[in-house]
């Protein structure tokens, strides 16, 4: 592995990590950049920027480090002070990669992600194709995959709701050539193969507290893995092709609730999408 490529790939596990420290955004990440990749192959992008947008998706929620845990995590409606809280996230999370070498890769999809056509949208509030391309993308698959997954406070809707609600944002809240193509993609299979996985051909499970449980394709037959909403343990048995898990009963510890990343996701993200951008 080349030095940028190490860099790369540890910018995406410290991604990664900052994600763990909300339990129920398990998968977000990766769901995020593919349906940013998807949505940029759809709008005839290049491949240099497809993989731009890619990578962007992935490391858009880098700032929520600054993010205290409380507000985070809190189970209710945010107070007005508590959402502005959560606002600053793009423009820390521009401070942390403003001095990395390879701030270049996403610096505007993490500070851009929350801003809206019609500059209602923060932190800068940028209005139309002044927004770069890829933050207006990152923001269309962020918003689709919020709505679309559970929360501590919420279920998630379905994805026809989610993109009829799209279409009723068209140039406010979301681009709207961007948007139309992304709305192309409700007509076949393509979202549904990311909707609710963690990573490819891998389905979220549900801990019995409610909290989703994101289990790395890598782990074996027996393995244990830890909910870190409830610090419930679960064993995981593998058959072929299928995969289910049992609750044991046991708590884990605080070593093994720690915040970790998927090491072997990561790496083949990199190995895919460095030859295009470094």
């Amino acid at each position: 592995m080349s030095e940028k490529e190490s860099l790369l790939n540890t910018l995406l596990g410290l991604s990664m990590i900052v994600e763990a420290r909300d339990p129920y955004t398990g998968g977000h990440l990766w769901r995020v950049s593919q349906f940013s990749k998807l949505l940029a192959q759809q709008a005839g992008l290049s491949r240099r920027d497809i993989a731009l947008c890619e990578v962007g998706g992935f490391l858009h929620d880098l700032g929520k480090v600054g993010v205290p845990d409380s507000i985070l995590n809190k189970p209710d409606r945010l107070t007005d002070g508590e959402y502005d809280v959560i606002k600053t996230h793009p423009t820390v999370g521009g401070r942390l990669l403003s001095s990395h070498p390879l701030a270049n890769l996403a610096f505007e999809a993490v500070v851009g992600h929350h801003e809206r056509p019609d500059g209602k949208g923060y932190p800068n509030g940028l209005a139309g194709e002044v927004i770069p391309e890829v933050a207006r993308i990152v923001s269309i698959a962020d918003a689709f995959d919020a709505m679309t997954s559970t929360r501590a406070y919420r279920q998630g809707m379905p994805m026809e709701k989610a993109l009829a609600i799209i279409g009723d944002e068209l140039g406010s809240q979301f681009d709207a050539p961007l948007a139309k193509h992304f709305l192309s993609l409700g007509g076949t299979d393509q979202l549904a193969h990311i909707h609710g996985h963690s990573e490819p051909g891998l389905p979220l499970f549900q801990c019995g507290c409610g909290a989703p449980l994101a289990i790395p394709g890598s782990l074996r037959d027996g393995d244990h893995v830890y909910c870190h909403c409830c610090g419930g343990e679960s064993r995981l048995s593998k058959h072929g092709d299928e995969r289910k898990l049992e609750m044991t009963g046991v708590v884990g510890d605080a070593a093994v609730l720690a915040p970790g990343c998927d090491t072997d996701l990561i790496g083949a993200m990199v190995e895919q999408i460095a030859p295009h951008v470094l």
